[in-house]
């Protein structure tokens, strides 16, 4: 199933670690344990998918967000086991401070195309695992996190506008998953909330969106949220689409808006002038139909 996220373009994921069963396990749970009613499957099962979908495609950079329960020395173990470390990118390197990051395209001539952060501050220094709010800050999830004009953080992590943090993650999903309400929580809100977040993290675009059924929308959706952040992050333009190549920054390419759609023939028995409510709808350029999706909650992974 992650496998077929990755494809779709889905670049990180939000995983719950727990020890269960003498392994490490993802789990939705309460209480800092794991049971077997909230237990999903060992780790190492979506850690190899992930191993295996990078080495399928060298060009790809996959980040991971883990909201950690486990004890020390269990996620070195996993880690080590399903083959990720040939991927991973050093807590050495990431920069302190609201530092710059290096470019994709240098992650990925070394290789290094595995991000990791943690919930647990400590295992930063003990295992070389990152905090992630020592480099994220991370808006509030939920129903809390999406009320219009408002972009709070989380609990756990640093205030939204804070510059001592050189990544911005979005959560944009409700508490409850709802598959039809989605729909439209994904359309037009989702990017309004980009812009709201973006003004109030101290001009910064979302390098990290969290959606709910990442598939399904009915106006543009995560893809539409995606391609206007990194417009933005990569060229200063409202839409990746608009970027010109091998040109300076803020340099855009708007297409022309479409032509007009010819006007339709009166139906039989009204006049030339017809009623206004019967003009044909243009649909917008980035029209996505609501469908059935994939229920897992997935990160869109940008430049």
């Amino acid at each position: 199933k992650k496998t077929k996220e990755a494809k779709n373009g889905v670049r990180g994921l939000m995983l719950d670690t727990y020890d269960f069963n003498n392994d490490v396990w993802l789990c939705h749970s309460f209480g800092g344990k794991c049971y077997n009613i909230t237990a999903f499957q060992p780790a190492i099962n979506v850690f190899k998918e992930i191993q295996t979908f990078l080495e399928a495609n060298p060009s790809a950079v996959i980040t991971v967000f883990l909201e950690d329960y486990t004890v020390a020395g269990s996620l070195p173990k996993v880690f080590n086991a399903s083959g990720l470390m040939k991927y991973w990118f050093p807590v050495a390197k990431m920069p302190k401070s609201g530092g710059n990051w290096p470019l994709l395209k240098d992650m990925i001539s070394q290789n290094e195309r595995l991000l990791v952060f943690a919930s647990k501050k400590a295992k930063e220094a003990s295992e070389g695992i990152p905090f992630e709010w020592n480099y994220v800050v991370e808006s509030q999830y939920g129903n809390e996190g999406m009320v219009e004009g408002k972009c709070p953080n989380r609990g756990e992590s640093p205030a939204m506008d804070s510059k001592s943090q050189s990544l911005v993650l979005m959560n944009f999903f409700t508490t409850d998953p709802n598959p039809t309400g989605v729909c439209g929580n994904n359309s037009a809100p989702l990017v309004s909330m980009l812009k709201t977040c973006h003004d109030l993290s101290g001009n910064r675009w979302p390098n990290y969106i969290a959606v709910d059924y990442y598939m399904r929308s009915d106006g543009g959706g995560a893809p539409l949220a995606t391609d206007v952040a990194n417009g933005h992050l990569v060229c200063g333009c409202d839409n990746i689409a608009y970027c010109k190549a091998n040109s300076t920054f803020g340099t855009c390419v708007i297409p022309p808006p479409p032509p007009p759609s010819p006007p339709r023939a009166p139906a039989k028995g009204t006049s030339p002038g017809g009623d206004p409510s019967a003009a044909v709808a243009r649909l917008p350029a980035f029209q996505w139909s609501c469908f059935l999706g994939l229920t897992s909650l997935a990160l869109l992974f940008l430049s």
